[in-house]
């Protein structure tokens, strides 16, 4: 039971780091400001509804797609790992990461992109989606798909309130949660890779 609770905690703060629901929210703010109250509970809840979709399919496929492309459960922790250290490691440092910094903001869905892909689905958080949901056979899927559930819960009020929180925080507030975010991101991603270096040893050997 106690590795039950661990693996929840592990697979929340995972998610939470990388999806930063409070420094995605003043970017929420800063697609949305132009809209009405209805349209931007509009944009979140499709933003979010894409982002959870998206992640479920990786979480369900991720066997499949390890089949489909050759690819081993240690391949994609070293990769998954490296990916989720540079995040973490630009938020550290205060920086937005190109990984969730689309090139092109001009879509006139916001909704999808860039909110929903890549600052709420991006690289980082499939693979950390698909690395938590092929470790634990049937168990890891359920709790990687119901924990992602409650932080795109989470991430969907926080984006209704986004004028109050933005308020209540400021700007020297969401720097330091993203910093700590940041950290957090960054520790995973190096456990991610030291696990996947490991098994791959194992395997060698």
């Amino acid at each position: 039971m106690n590795d039950l609770y661990t693996q929840v905690i592990t697979v929340f703060l995972g998610f939470f780091a990388i999806m930063n629901p409070i420094a995605n929210t003043a970017a929420f703010t800063g697609l949305v400001a132009d809209k009405n109250r209805e349209e931007q509970i509009s944009i979140a809840t499709k933003a979010i509804l894409i982002t959870f979709f998206v992640i479920l399919a990786f979480s369900l496929l991720g066997n499949a797609i390890f089949h489909l492309f050759a690819i081993t459960v240690p391949a994609l922790r070293i990769a998954g790992g490296i990916l989720v250290f540079i995040v973490g490691y630009n938020m550290l440092n205060g920086h937005t990461s190109k990984l969730h910094s689309p090139e092109n903001n001009e879509e006139s869905d916001v909704a999808i992109s860039p909110l929903a892909v890549p600052l709420l689905a991006g690289p980082g958080t499939i693979a950390t989606a698909m690395n938590f949901s092929s470790s634990g056979g049937m168990t890891g899927i359920i709790i990687t798909v119901s924990v992602f559930a409650v932080l795109c819960l989470i991430t969907f009020v926080c984006f209704i309130f986004s004028s109050k929180i933005i308020s209540a925080i400021g700007k020297s507030g969401i720097s330091i949660i993203t910093r700590l975010m940041g950290l957090i991101l960054a520790v995973i991603g190096t456990q991610m890779l030291i696990d996947g270096l490991r098994s791959a040893f194992t395997h060698i050997a």
